[in-house]
């Protein structure tokens, strides 16, 4: 078998049946990372004694026979990001700083990755504690599109991205912040969920803090985000925000469009006023209207949501975020320029300040809710232009510079962390871009708690575009 041309949900139905094997798929997973890794920096740190362990384990399960209900997943191999913890393996979130650090705990996200029953090959490479949208961590090489190695996969989860578009492994773990999943999907052709706030319970270790963030995967295609989706989520005990649960599953959700969706159109950057996009950006939007149109939707204008300004409120609570990082002040020396600038501004923001700040988020989900009620999901670019050369956003000598970049780069996909909402970049549109081709994606935002009805426009989407599946390096 070509382990390379499964997605997740038939490589799990293949092992389930007995036409594949856990050990022998782990096995071909840990050789492609070896081969394929440091060409796309995807790997913080692989763990190969980890992994066969756990195939074994599943091979056993398989053995016996004793439990025909096996996990839609199981046995398929899908590795960690490095912000997130596993029992006695490395836990270094991209930075010097915590070089040699081990996790002491599972973090909640990979229990129910286990229980999923997926394989568990390594760590994937993350920018210092996810803060960038691009993944150049100075304790690693930088992750790179395997569309064209001189450009980012993006970040925070440029690792998990790569390795997925690399063809290494057919799904990943990640997490999205202020678009940390939807980005490296964009720029690596692939499917990438945020999910709404509350719908993947951070605990039972972590905690939500102001709730811009969510877990979640990099996958091929939209069933195995849905699958995946299934597994991860929930609440936990503690938890300060839940969606309300599915009435079925999100799989089965894929199946069945609803009539007569309304669909909104937004190229107008929203974040920022300076953003110029790029043109095959729009060319995106523009050839999914027709498709929209074709599968029964209502399409209009969307206005933007908010006014640049209005943003501001993203700054003061990433920058606060950063003060509440496990480093001591002897370490900072060692985090990247970004980190240490970030960390001195929310040092100087007021608890007044930052309580101030968390109101006007909390406004301005309101806000966005009123000017979007008309709309079942809005439709953007997921990017003001193609995937960044390697080095192309990161200023170290200016890291202020940095920020508006990487705000520029990124003028969509921090709304829907701020207000709570489920949001899904597409790997819908394919441009050559100086002699090389490479991913546009589109990204619909809907509102809180439809990731049924997202998941369900997204795969009719899938069914009518048949976009490719990357499964390998493209180009040099």
């Amino acid at each position: 078998m070509d382990y390379t041309e499964f997605d997740a949900l038939s490589l799990g139905a293949a092992i389930a049946s007995g036409d594949a094997s856990p050990v022998e798929v782990t096995e071909s997973a840990l050789a492609l990372a070896a081969e394929r890794g440091p060409a796309v920096g995807a790997f913080a740190h692989l763990t190969p004694e980890y992994a066969m362990g756990q195939a074994r384990a599943a091979a056993d399960r398989l053995a016996r026979r004793s439990d025909l209900d096996l996990p839609l997943l199981f046995g398929v191999p899908c590795p960690v990001k490095d912000l997130t913890r596993v029992a006695g393996l490395p836990w270094e979130a991209g930075s010097r700083a915590l070089a040699g650090n081990v996790a002491d705990v599972d973090d909640g996200v990979v229990t129910r990755l286990r229980d999923a029953g997926t394989i568990m090959i390594g760590k994937t490479a993350t920018p210092e504690f996810g803060f960038p949208c691009y993944t150049e961590p100075d304790s690693g090489p930088a992750a790179r599109t395997p569309w064209d190695l001189s450009r980012s996969a993006g970040g925070s989860s440029g690792g998990a991205a790569a390795a997925v578009a690399a063809g290494i492994v057919p799904i990943a773990h990640g997490s999205d912040g202020g678009g940390s999943i939807r980005i490296p999907a964009a720029v690596c052709g692939l499917v990438g969920l945020k999910a709404s706030r509350g719908r993947i319970s951070p605990g039972p270790f972590r905690v939500e803090g102001p709730g811009l963030g969510s877990d979640g995967v990099l996958t091929r295609t939209v069933r195995d985000t849905a699958a995946a989706l299934d597994a991860l989520a929930g609440p936990l005990p503690g938890d300060q925000y839940v969606a309300p649960a599915p009435r079925t599953s999100f799989l089965k959700s894929c199946q069945h469009l609803p009539a007569g969706l309304r669909i909104g159109v937004l190229t107008t950057p929203v974040v920022t006023a300076d953003a110029t996009v790029h043109p095959a950006a729009l060319r995106a939007v523009e050839a999914l209207i027709p498709v929209l149109v074709d599968l029964g939707c209502e399409v209009s204008q969307a206005p933007p949501p908010f006014l640049p300004e209005q943003w501001d409120v993203f700054r003061a609570i990433w920058a606060v975020d950063a003060t509440q990082l496990p480093v001591s002040a002897a370490q900072l020396d060692l985090c990247v320029p970004l980190t240490r600038w970030l960390r001195e501004r929310g040092a100087a923001v007021s608890g007044a300040e930052y309580a101030a700040a968390l109101t006007d988020m909390q406004r301005l989900t309101r806000d966005v809710a009123r000017t979007w009620a008309g709309f079942d999901a809005v439709l953007t670019p997921t990017l003001a232009g193609p995937p960044a050369l390697v080095g192309g956003l990161r200023d170290d000598a200016d890291p202020a510079a940095d920020f508006e970049a990487q705000t520029r780069f990124t003028p969509w996909t921090s709304i829907a962390n701020l207000t709570g909402r489920p949001s899904i970049s597409l790997p819908t549109h394919r441009e050559v871009v100086g002699g090389v081709e490479l991913p546009f994606g589109t990204m619909l935002t809907g509102t809180w708690g439809s990731e049924p009805t997202l998941l369900a426009l997204a795969a009719a989407l899938e069914e009518a575009i048949a976009w490719p599946r990357p499964s390998g390096i493209r180009a040099a």
